[in-house]
């Protein structure tokens, strides 16, 4: 009988960023067709990860979705969500908070930073490199940093089955981003979950650190954002000027909904500066890269039709309450 390799991955209960954890099961499968239904519920101990006291520590794993694991042979990585002994969300369960809504399309730019010793990888041991100006999307040693360990997450995201549409690197050095996309928004949130997942494995291998701290250097350096794209079906169908900025109304009066779910230290991030706008302002507009909704261009010259990008979001922001608080506002509850 076949053996095959489950792991079983979650977020954990650490505040303010949670993190993610991960253990193996090994099953016996006649014929595993990657059913989630077929794999059992999983328990863990939830006193080492925040999520429950000693006397009372086992915490439930349900598996909502399943992944080829291209790390291993006759591997698969299962997306899990936490539940109380009772069966119950637990309170860290993000994602069973989430209405799934699948005319809702989210593209997230995931941005983070290669860190190695406390510093950006490319980063002089004494000092600062050149300012900022010939980091984006760079080519060539001096001006980029960290290609290969990029490289190779790019593959185990498209391996793996994700919605990955590209990578670039960033404004400042050692800083990169990639993009993923899906139609639901819980399958874009579940795979940008996954692709997370797949960089921390990763750097164990490279030895360096993935920094999703949305501001990992101070001073005049770009931070790290997760810009959120965003569309229902009437934006992409029917479009028009005025169906856009109202719902950009509608999150100017949100405004600091979002931002409380928006992610952690972001307040370092949102200065107004380096690309941003103040986290207690609001703006949007065509082509402003300093507004808090940017409307693409593109969308603009084809009557309004398409998408908005909410540049708001931390990279370190849970996914799950972002497409939650973004849904919300776009349906004006």
């Amino acid at each position: 009988m076949p053996k095959f390799k489950f792991e079983y991955i979650w977020t954990d209960g650490c505040l303010p960023v949670p993190g993610l954890r991960g253990k193996t099961k090994i099953l016996d499968l006649k014929s595993y067709k990657g059913g989630v239904k077929q794999l059992p519920v999983w328990n863990f101990d939830g006193s080492s990860t925040q999520q429950a006291e000693g006397f009372a520590s086992d915490c439930l794993l349900k598996p909502v979705s399943v992944y080829p694991d291209p790390t291993r042979e006759r591997g698969y990585i299962v997306l899990s969500e936490v539940l109380n002994p009772d069966g119950k969300p637990h309170i860290s369960n993000s994602r069973a908070r989430v209405k799934d809504d699948k005319q809702f399309w989210f593209g997230f730019e995931q941005e983070y930073v290669l860190m190695f010793n406390g510093k950006p990888i490319g980063f002089p041991k004494d000092g600062f490199p050149a300012p900022q100006g010939p980091y984006y999307c760079s080519v060539g040693d001096g001006v980029n940093s960290g290609r290969e360990l990029v490289e190779e997450h790019m593959e185990l995201c498209l391996d793996a089955g994700l919605g990955i549409t590209g990578v670039n690197a960033e404004v400042m050095l050692g800083q990169w981003e990639y993009q993923i996309f899906g139609k639901g928004a819980l399958k874009s949130a579940d795979d940008l979950m996954i692709s997370r997942y797949l960089l921390q494995r990763l750097t164990e291998k490279y030895g360096v650190k993935a920094d999703l701290h949305p501001k990992p250097v101070r001073g005049d350096w770009n931070g790290s954002g997760m810009h959120a794209n965003f569309s229902n079906k009437a934006m992409r169908e029917k479009g028009g000027e005025k169906l856009m900025t109202d719902i950009c109304k509608r999150f100017a009066a949100t405004h600091k909904k979002h931002i409380a779910v928006y992610g952690a230290d972001n307040d370092q991030r949102l200065t107004g500066r380096h690309e941003t706008q103040s986290i207690d302002k609001f703006s949007y507009g065509v082509s402003d890269r300093g507004a808090s909704i940017r409307i693409p261009v593109g969308v603009a010259l084809n009557k309004y039709k398409g998408y908005l990008e909410d540049r708001r979001p931390a990279s370190n922001a849970d996914p799950y309450e972002v497409v939650a608080a973004i849904m919300s506002s776009v349906k004006g509850k």
